[in-house]
C-alpha cells in the first residue's frame, strides 16, 4: 500500500505582485479597522455584532462573532501620552517582547515600501497554549489619517506566499492573524485613544476556550503597553 506523503505548496511571486497584493490587502484591513473604531465611539456595540466582556479602569475589551472565531476588540485612553509615543512603543518589534511576554522572535523579512514591511513572528515552547511553538508571517502597514489619526494594519499573508518568502520551520505551526491592528487618535492634552482589534486563527486543534479567552492575554498586553508608552520620550517620532 503506497503511502501519501503531505506536500507544503509555496508560491513564487514577483516583487511587483507582492507589492500590489499587500497594498491591497492592507487598504482593506485598514478600512476595518477604522470602521471599528468608528463603531465603538458610536455606542453602538448592541446592533453591530459586538458583546462587551470586561470595562474595567478605562479599559474595555469586547468581542465579536465571525464565523467560527471571533473578533476581539479593546478600546481605552491614555493621558498624557500622544499618538506619537504610543505608536513608537507599539510599533517597535524590537521592543515587542517587553509587551508581549509569549513573542521570542520579531524581525523583518522584507521592505516594500516605506511604512508597509514583511515581519515574522515567532513564539516558543513556553508561550501560552494559544500561540504556543506558533510563528505567523505578516505584513505590518502604518498610515497616518488628514484628521492625525494613526493607523498600524497587521494581517498574515496567504500561507503559500508565506512559505514562499519564509519556508516554516519543520518543529513549528503556521498560525495567522486575519485582521489586527491599531487606531490611534489624537485627544487634547496630548493623549490619545486607542483602539485594539485583532483576529485569529492559531491553527492546529486547540480546546474554544483557550481562543475565546484571548481577552485576558489583551488586558495583559494594554497593561505593559501603557507603561512602556508613557516612559517613552515625548518627543518621539512616528
Amino acid at each position: 500500500m503506497s503511502r501519501t506523503v503531505p506536500c507544503s505548496r509555496s508560491w513564487s511571486i514577483s516583487e511587483d505582485s507582492l507589492k500590489r497584493y499587500v497594498q491591497f490587502a492592507s487598504e482593506s484591513c485598514i478600512q476595518e479597522l477604522l470602521a471599528a473604531s468608528d463603531t465603538n465611539r458610536s455606542g453602538n456595540s448592541n446592533n453591530d455584532g459586538w458583546k462587551v466582556l470586561t470595562l474595567d479602569n478605562g479599559v474595555e475589551i469586547s468581542k465579536r462573532r465571525s464565523g467560527s472565531l471571533h473578533t476581539f476588540r479593546s478600546r481605552w485612553v491614555l493621558r498624557s501620552v500622544s499618538p506619537q509615543q504610543f505608536i513608537t512603543v507599539a510599533n517597535a518589534i524590537d521592543a515587542a517582547k517587553q509587551w508581549d511576554s509569549d513573542l521570542v522572535e520579531a524581525k523583518y523579512i522584507k521592505e516594500i515600501e516605506d511604512n508597509l514591511s514583511i515581519i515574522r513572528l515567532r513564539f516558543g515552547d513556553n508561550s501560552k497554549p494559544l500561540f504556543r511553538n506558533r510563528e505567523f508571517i505578516v505584513y505590518e502597514r502604518r498610515q497616518t489619517m488628514e484628521d492625525g489619526t494613526v493607523v498600524v494594519a497587521v494581517a498574515s499573508l496567504p500561507k503559500e506566499i508565506a512559505a514562499g518568502l519564509h519556508p516554516k520551520q519543520n518543529n513549528s505551526i503556521r498560525g495567522l492573524l486575519l485582521q489586527s491592528g491599531w487606531v490611534v487618535e489624537k485627544l487634547e492634552d496630548n493623549s490619545c485613544a486607542v483602539t485594539y482589534v485583532v483576529q485569529l486563527d492559531p491553527a492546529g486543534w486547540l480546546p474554544k476556550c483557550f481562543v475565546n479567552r484571548f481577552n485576558t492575554k489583551l488586558v495583559m498586553i494594554i497593561e505593559n503597553l501603557r507603561k512602556l508608552a508613557q516612559a517613552c520620550p515625548s518627543d518621539a517620532q512616528i
